[in-house]
């Protein structure tokens, strides 16, 4: 027993065992693995020296007009909540108190029409001051040379 107890601590009889197994002190050799490709890439600066009015102020309209389409439905969903929650009821007699009068109502469609008219001229504001903002960006690219960017071309195949 004593042999056989000496024979498994070191190890004598897992390398015995089996003609093909590797032994700790063999190096397994891999096949070679061929390299990734590389990723073609490719980098270039750009210099943005003008921009156009004209591409400027079609963006300009599209995004304050969504921008006012968005927000005028989220007063309107806002408005009717509050009205059927009651708000508007307490605040109509709440400034009715205030004012003394006995039958004080909100208009509705006076309101939607008033907030429309504001936000129609705030949108009208934004595109004129987008515009102008554009010009003295052309000025000062002319002046200055421009935004410097870089852009990175990625070719890898997906």
């Amino acid at each position: 027993m004593g042999r056989l107890a000496d024979d498994i601590g070191s190890g004598a009889l897992a390398r015995s065992g089996s003609a093909n197994a590797p032994r700790p002190s063999d190096k397994v050799t891999k096949a070679p693995r061929a390299a990734p490709a590389p990723a073609l890439e490719r980098r270039y600066r750009q210099t943005i020296t003008k921009v156009d009015l004209w591409s400027v102020l079609k963006m300009s309209v599209c995004f304050y007009l969504c921008g006012m389409a968005v927000t005028m439905v989220a007063l309107v969903a806002l408005w009717l909540i509050a009205d059927a929650v009651g708000v508007i009821h307490s605040v109509e007699k709440f400034f009715g108190d205030l004012l003394q009068t006995k039958n004080f109502s909100f208009l509705s469609a006076d309101i939607l029409r008033g907030t429309l008219l504001v936000g129609a001229v705030l949108v009208v504001l934004q595109i004129v001051i987008t515009v102008i903002a554009a010009s003295f960006y052309n000025l000062f690219a002319e002046l200055f040379g421009g935004v410097e960017i870089n852009i990175t071309e990625d070719e890898t195949p997906y």
